[in-house]
Formats: structure tokens, C-alpha cells, sequence
């Protein structure tokens, strides 16, 4: 069986979304849960060795869906030049959601950066007998060393870009996806012809 344009713009569309699914729903469960869950546990140390650990087991499926997202919608992109160039709005659509693909990727290294310096400055404080103490992963407490405590609040900020800018990248798709439809390209075409329309 042959494959048509048509066919290879569908599996690249269910790549990206399903990749970018991933990489959001994975950042939330981050957020909502990873990051909270050392709040069931009494050591400060075991707090941020839970979440890190949890992280590191994760990093390799959420890459995963950052990078079918990144692959993907450069497949889509070039499969709808023709689009991009006539249909009105589309070309910045599309600009915007991979200016904002590009940061949500960045934000996730960011964060991942982030958990790896707090988790290395806690055993670096375990081993010289300092005591670590911690809400959970991403909150100190008043005793918490400043070193640590600056990078969780780092992290924190990093790890709620990273879902913001992960779901704009899903909003942004559903938009393009939908101006696929033909009152949307007639529409669009009409406006790139007719200024002011």
C-alpha cells in the first residue's frame, strides 16, 4: 500500500500530538504529584532523592515527546509551505507555536538542570553532616541551606513554564489544525488577497 502526501501529513499530525500530550501531561504529574510527593516522607534529604529519582526515570519518555513534538512539526511545516504562504494568518500561527516548542524545550532542560543542582547540593550537604531540610522538592523551608533553597525556587518557576508552554504549544496546533478546514482557508485566502478584509 502507498502512502499519499495526505497520509504522511496524518501520521506526522498524530506524532505531535501524541508526543506533545506526553511532554504536557508528564510536566503536570511533575507539578501536581513528583514534586509533592516527598511530602509523605520525614527526611528533608529523602524528599528531593524521591522526586530526583522519579524525574530521572521519566527524562528519557518526556524527551521523547519533546523531540516527536520538535520532528514532527517540522515535518508539518514543510508539508504545508503552500499554506503558510498563502492562507493569512497561518505563517504566524505556525511562527509563534515553534518560537514557543523551541522555549518549552528549553524551560524543560532548565528544570531538569535545576532538580539535578538541588539534588547534587543536598548530598554535597548530607556529606558534610549539614542537616537538609525541606517541604518538598521545589519548597524550602527556613532551614533550608541558601544554596539549595535558591534553586528550588528556580525550579519552581521552570517547572510551571514548562506545562504553560508545553499547552500552548497543544493550543496553538488545535488553531492550525482547524484552519485546515475549508471555510477557514477560503477565509484565510480571501484576507491575504483582499487587505483589510
Amino acid at each position: 500500500m502507498q502512502m499519499t502526501a495526505t497520509d504522511n501529513h496524518a501520521v506526522a499530525q498524530a506524532v505531535h500530538d501524541v508526543g506533545s500530550a506526553l511532554w504536557f501531561g508528564g510536566s503536570v504529574m511533575g507539578v501536581a504529584g513528583v514534586n509533592k510527593s516527598g511530602n509523605d516522607l520525614s527526611q528533608g534529604i529523602d524528599r528531593i532523592r524521591v522526586a530526583k529519582s522519579a524525574w530521572t526515570r521519566f527524562s528519557p519518555a518526556q524527551w521523547l515527546g519533546i523531540g516527536a513534538t520538535l520532528l514532527a512539526g517540522a515535518q508539518l511545516t514543510r508539508s504545508s509551505r503552500g499554506r503558510l504562504a498563502l492562507q493569512k494568518g497561518y505563517g504566524s500561527a505556525g511562527a509563534a507555536k515553534a518560537a514557543i516548542a523551541v522555549l518549552g524545550a528549553a524551560a524543560t532542560a532548565y528544570a531538569a538542570y535545576c532538580g539535578t543542582r538541588i539534588g547534587n547540593l543536598a548530598e554535597e550537604a548530607r556529606q558534610r553532616g549539614d542537616q537538609v531540610d525541606v517541604k518538598d522538592a521545589t519548597l524550602p523551608t527556613p532551614l533550608t541551606p541558601p544554596q539549595i533553597a535558591t534553586w528550588q525556587r528556580r525550579q519552581r518557576l521552570a517547572q510551571y513554564a514548562v506545562p504553560a508552554l508545553a499547552g500552548a504549544n497543544i493550543v496553538l496546533g488545535s488553531y492550525l489544525v482547524q484552519s485546515y478546514r475549508t471555510g477557514a482557508t477560503a477565509k484565510g485566502l480571501l484576507r491575504r488577497l483582499i487587505p483589510g478584509r
